[in-house]
């Protein structure tokens, strides 16, 4: 089980990272908060302080096509805000 699936690279994110030192993250649905701290870790090399994760369900989509309406839903995530120790940063821009 992969824990970090993805950064989340917002405006507002980045306007927290610099404020407050905090950073968001997708995470695997079933991954708790020891599981999320240790992952960010070891693969960022970073001292964590805190996590706070929030569970976010999918939302019912349609649109209107030539053969009729189509209907779904998008997929449920899980979001994780890590707050870093006073100091660490995470660059997600250094390998572009």
């Amino acid at each position: 089980m992969e824990i970090l699936v993805k950064p989340v690279i917002t405006e507002k994110m980045t306007a927290l990272g610099e404020k407050l030192n905090r950073y968001g993250f997708i995470v695997h649905k079933k991954a708790n908060k020891i599981q999320i701290k240790n992952a960010v870790e070891d693969f960022y090399g970073v001292d964590v302080v805190a996590v706070n994760t929030m569970n976010y369900s999918g939302k019912e989509k349609s649109r209107f096509t030539k053969a009729g309406v189509i209907a779904g839903r998008t997929s449920a995530v899980k979001k994780a805000i890590v707050t870093l120790a006073e100091g660490e940063t995470i660059d997600f821009y250094s390998n572009i």
